[in-house]
């Protein structure tokens, strides 16, 4: 049996990534910092709920206690992540952003996966196939958003994509690292979820396949893929 924990899996990109693991057999552990949504999205999927604030240490300690009382841990999908926006959904305009405001973005997108990692890690390398995997985007590329030509060039937020970046560097670095685990970034693509308020260009069942493929499958290790396979860093 598989147990497998996804962050921010109460909607979106998660919540189908849950969904779709449970299908392939594995045991689903919704991590949800709000508990009502987080419960009733493990009622509606068939999971188990636990409290999870990737912010928050005291909370991260808890899930790990949950799960190692529960058998352990096989498979992290790191999802829970936040885009800065408008209430109106628009980007903030660059010269708006302080650094307060990039460390708020960082706290979820790069520090949040950071310290669920290390938490877990005791459990994950009890695992004999341990998996992680880091929700990435293709804001991560660099020579994407210096391109002209290409589409992700007109993307002027600051933080998201810095995230994403130093995202995909602590994927590299674990990867080396800890040989005996499987981790990979996926970029889901531009995906229709609450983070863009759903402006994205497809589906979440679109955006969940990656995911779940780097979940399910394959050896390799330190990449970053997409729907189409592997991409260039």
């Amino acid at each position: 049996m598989t147990n497998t924990l996804i962050t921010g899996a109460n909607k979106g990109l998660g919540f189908e990534t849950a969904r779709r693991l449970l299908a392939e057999g594995h045991t689903v552990y919704v991590g949800a910092r709000d508990e009502e949504r987080g419960r009733r999205a493990a009622e509606e999927l068939g999971a188990t709920f636990v409290q999870l604030d990737v912010t928050d240490d005291a909370s991260v300690f808890a899930a790990v206690r949950t799960l190692g009382a529960a058998g352990g841990l096989d498979v992290l999908v790191n999802n829970a992540g936040i885009e800065p926006r408008r209430p109106d959904g628009g980007f903030v305009d660059p010269a708006a952003v302080t650094a307060d405001d990039i460390r708020e973005v960082f706290e979820t997108n790069v520090f949040g996966p950071v310290r669920v990692l290390q938490a877990f890690l005791p459990l994950l390398l009890r695992s004999p196939a341990p998996v992680v995997v880091n929700v990435s985007s293709g804001l991560a590329l660099t020579r994407a958003l210096a391109d002209p030509a290409a589409p992700e060039h007109f993307y002027p937020d600051l933080s998201y994509p810095a995230s994403k970046a130093a995202l995909n560097m602590l994927t590299v670095q674990y990867a080396k690292a800890f040989p005996n685990l499987r981790i990979n970034a996926a970029d889901p693509g531009f995906t229709a979820t609450d983070l863009n308020h759903n402006t994205g260009t497809r589906s979440v069942a679109e955006g969940a396949e990656v995911i779940v493929r780097l979940a399910c499958e394959g050896e390799v290790s330190g990449t970053f893929q997409e729907g189409a396979g592997v991409l260039p860093w």
